[in-house]
């Protein structure tokens, strides 16, 4: 384990794994004894605090990850990754070894996500001086909804660095993400299991710090509450055809991120997450890619036919 005390622009807490991907014909997939994959069911490296930093790391932003991984063939896929990518990890051990998924695929890119939760402990914990020490030379800290960063929280709020989370599909009612949500102060959630994305976005940015909540919603594009204003932020057409949709809201996150850090107002912020979101829809499974600054920037200045 090395711990790189230089300035960084972005510390991503947790979400490190990797995902079996498998190519199915539809989803829901009917009951069959077998099926048979001609393209091929793949393993690699790739769960959202990666693609966060995957993300961060092509727009040019200085990123460190810190998570647990385990001593095995899956950890070693995390640690390749970065090192190919050339973003700083930190790796503490995990004796239950590295988290895992599998992810089924259908010809829509639409996906269903299998989570191995036995790689995990309840006593999984970043150590309060290495995380202390990484989020002191950061510019923002972006905290996935793990166990570990749960804890972390009281550290990195009272670090006092600016704090950004992820609460995937949160139903608006389930306790757990509610301290990701009221500690950050921005605060991205899929509109998928949301009854009325607004009103859940009003409650987090009332009852917490976030100076701006997006919702996101697909092919519907987004939604962004900034300043007591909801704004509807239209999705930006995808430069290729889409083939998964996996990793599309972390690539959302770290645009965004991109331009806040770049002192860009929340709707341009927005509209480049909506224009990675797209290109991210546009990269096979088995790939881990995602859009440069130069490519990102040139297509925020074209407005979408």
């Amino acid at each position: 384990m090395t711990v790189q005390a230089d300035a960084t622009d972005v510390l991503v807490l947790g979400g490190a794994g990797v995902d079996t991907i498998i190519p199915v014909p539809e989803l829901p997939l009917p009951y069959a004894d077998s099926y048979m994959i001609d393209s091929g069911i793949r393993t690699r490296a790739g769960q959202t605090g990666d693609f966060v930093a995957l993300g961060l790391a092509a727009l040019g932003l200085r990123t460190h990850h810190l998570d647990l991984l385990g001593d095995d063939p899956e950890g070693r896929l995390v640690r390749a990754l970065h090192h190919e990518h050339g973003i700083a990890l930190t790796a503490l051990p995990q004796p239950a070894g590295t988290k895992r998924a599998v992810n089924l695929v259908a010809p829509d890119g639409r996906r269903l996500s299998l989570y191995d939760t036995s790689r995990a402990r309840p006593d999984d914990r970043f150590p309060e001086a290495t995380l202390r020490e990484l989020a002191t030379t950061s510019r923002h800290v972006h905290v996935t909804i793990t166990q570990p960063c749960a804890h972390a929280l009281p550290v990195l709020c009272e670090a006092g660095v600016p704090l950004s989370t992820d609460l995937h599909d949160w139903d608006g009612e389930n306790p757990y993400h509610e301290p990701f949500a009221y500690a950050a102060d921005v605060v991205f959630l899929s509109a998928a299991a949301l009854t009325d994305p607004e009103r859940t976005m009003r409650r987090i940015a009332e009852r917490g710090r976030a100076e701006a909540v997006v919702a996101t919603a697909g092919a519907e594009g987004a939604y962004l509450l900034a300043d007591g204003e909801l704004t509807r932020i239209p999705a930006a057409a995808p430069p290729a055809p889409v083939v998964d949709s996996n990793g599309a809201g972390d690539a959302f996150a770290a645009a965004f991120l991109y331009g806040r850090l770049a002192g860009e107002p929340p709707a341009r912020c927005a509209r480049y997450g909506a224009l990675a979101g797209a290109y991210a829809c546009t990269v096979p499974a088995s790939r881990a890619d995602a859009i440069g600054r130069e490519d990102l920037l040139e297509q925020a200045a074209t407005p979408d036919p």
